[in-house]
């Protein structure tokens, strides 16, 4: 927890900082330059006021009159447009949609914008980011801006995309824009500054701005055309909707329109370690800037943490969103209560607050120091805590287990399989149409190691259903191939069942030559069943056999699936070759390894 004297009181407007000691913020506040907020927070005999983990967020409030400029001299602009209809001023701004979308170019990589700059002239780069309605609003002014400078460069840099490019020129918080001439670096800017924008492309563009001589309001600077004028105008409307009486909208529970198990899911994800990292990727291989450098600060401290690829679960990356009330990763939980993103943990750490609140996480809850008061001896004997510990991880591990109904312990995402058994046992799962989590075990050697343990079973992939333990690739393998795999799935409701000849038509394709016998090929329980065994056993021909002894309803459907009312029975490519008889008949021609072959 952040605690400062002196608290943030920011303009809707400018979005620049000031402070005010010893007072709370201004009710204007709302637009930081580092998009962070300030609420009072108790503390014996003092007033403290504690930083709220916001990003970047334009929130809804009056217009103080020292900055409502832009509004009220406006009206220069209104009216020469009084005597337009509604239509022709929306396919204005129609057209002004179409005419600014190539004005400003998307940059794909570092070496395209170091490309672009190299050239010498003047050059602007606006970092973005697609969830912040602040960036979006002030987007629409840098577009302006590109259509009335067409002499210059304007780029779009979307912030946690390109963390390449972010990293390397310190972009942390956005909206945020770069200024370049002759090959360098010139200027920057952060938050959304409408006019200073304006002001700050005017000087390094080296040219005044196309319609400069229309009327422009003080507010914007002399360098505003009136194009410009109405996009700004429109980009510092207020986010949030506000109530008759300049109410805001009372605050709705940020886990509202959540599902009850993905609730259940995020909140158990959340605790499942002290100290737990959302993040891009896993702390091994970061997946982006932002995360790489929180994991790098984590280190530093030598706190032990656990952590969560968002890439690998939309649901969870996309639900913790609402369910936090923060809108970016990475997210820093302690104690299963937010920090903060990447800006607020850097700072943390520099200022040493980090070290602390960490500290303190790694602290015994208050019970287990009641329930060990008095039990350690003098020799410091530590059993009791030890037990405490792995009750705790075992804990965590069922908490994992059960995060889904069928859940998947494995080297990589889905998406991004880190070995071919998890290749295979994900593939599996895709095939039957089931849906299913998954757990990165390279991301938390705590997990990776303990649940060998805990499940008795020591290698990955490890596939549970319903939080038992169905077994490893192999295992997973044989069901999937005889059909069992979806038809576990179907007994515990989370498939439609399968229709008997459906069922029956998966067994007989599952591998190019299926004997249907009784009992298996290393133990057959009938002497016909033997015979056509030992026959193909001298072909040498690979081959699948189904135990019908095991299965009443496969064995009775076949019969009439087939038209053929014995067992054995042979198939090749899905087709029946015939009994023992049979078999051994092409077996005695010659005729049995080149049908099974062909």
């Amino acid at each position: 927890m952040i605690t400062v004297e002196a608290c943030a009181k920011a303009c809707p407007l400018h979005g620049t900082a000031h402070t005010s000691h010893g007072r709370p913020p201004s009710p204007y506040a709302g637009t930081a330059s580092h998009g962070r907020l300030w609420r009072k927070a108790g503390a014996t005999g003092q007033k403290r006021w504690t930083l709220i983990r916001q990003p970047v967020v334009l929130k809804s409030a009056p217009i103080p009159p020292a900055h409502s400029g832009i509004f009220q001299q406006s009206k220069v602009f209104a009216f020469h447009h009084a005597e337009e209809s509604i239509e022709t001023r929306q396919k204005d701004r129609e057209e002004r949609k179409m005419t600014t979308r190539w004005a400003v170019k998307n940059v794909e990589s570092k070496a395209e914008l170091d490309a672009a700059v190299a050239q010498g002239g003047p050059a602007f780069a606006h970092f973005w980011a697609s969830w912040c309605e602040p960036s979006k609003h002030m987007d629409e002014v840098f577009a302006q801006l590109a259509v009335d400078t067409p002499y210059a460069q304007f780029f779009r840099v979307e912030a946690e995309e390109q963390p390449e490019i972010a990293d390397f020129y310190g972009v942390t918080t956005v909206p945020f824009f770069l200024f370049f001439k002759d090959g360098v670096e010139v200027d920057r800017m952060e938050g959304a500054n409408a006019p200073e924008l304006a002001n700050k492309v005017s000087k390094h563009a080296g040219a005044p701005l196309n319609n400069t001589n229309a009327a422009a309001p003080a507010s914007l600077g002399m360098v505003a055309s009136p194009m410009v004028l109405e996009v700004a105008q429109h980009a510092h409307q207020p986010v949030y909707p506000q109530l008759n009486g300049g109410h805001e909208e009372e605050a709705k529970d940020p886990a509202t329109g959540l599902s009850e198990s993905l609730k259940a899911e995020i909140a158990s994800l959340i605790s499942s370690k002290p100290v737990m990292l959302f993040m891009k990727g896993h702390p091994d291989e970061p997946r982006c800037g932002f995360s790489r450098k929180v994991v790098d600060v984590l280190k530093e401290e030598g706190v032990e943490f656990g952590s969560f690829d968002i890439l690998s679960n939309d649901a969870v990356r996309q639900g913790l969103k609402t369910y936090s009330n923060w809108p970016t990763y990475p997210q820093l939980y302690v104690k299963g209560e937010l920090i903060g993103g990447a800006d607020i943990i850097l700072e943390m750490s520099k200022s040493g607050e980090l070290r602390q609140v960490l500290a303190d996480a790694s602290l015994p809850d208050d019970s287990l120091v009641a329930a060990l008061n008095g039990v350690l001896t003098d020799n410091g004997d530590s059993a009791p805590l030890k037990e405490a510990k792995e009750d705790e991880l075992n804990q965590r591990l069922k908490n994992l287990i059960n995060l889904k109904p069928v859940m998947l312990f494995m080297k990589g995402t889905p998406e991004e399989p880190k070995c071919g058994f998890s290749r295979k046992v994900v593939g599996f799962l895709n095939e039957t149409g089931v849906e299913f989590g998954s757990f990165n075990i390279l991301a938390d050697e705590e997990v990776r190691q303990g649940l060998k343990t805990y499940s008795n079973w020591p290698t990955y992939p490890q596939l549970y259903v319903q939080g038992e333990l169905l077994g490893g690739c192999d295992i997973i393998t044989e069901m999937h191939q005889s059909g069992e795999l979806k038809q576990t799935f179907a007994d515990s409701g989370l498939l439609e069942k399968p229709s008997l000849e459906d069922r029956l038509r998966q067994l007989i394709n599952q591998s190019e030559n299926v004997l249907f016998m009784k009992g298996t090929r290393d133990e057959p329980r009938c002497g016909f069943s033997k015979k056509v065994v030992n026959a193909l056993k001298e072909t040498e021909v690979d081959f699948t056999t189904f135990d019908i002894l095991s299965d009443e309803e496969v064995r009775q459907g076949l019969k009439t699936f087939s038209n053929w009312p014995t067992y054995p029975q042979l198939y090749h490519k899905g087709e029946l070759l015939g009994g023992c008889d049979i078999i051994m008949e092409m077996k005695a021609s010659g005729e049995l390894k080149s049908a099974l072959t062909e």
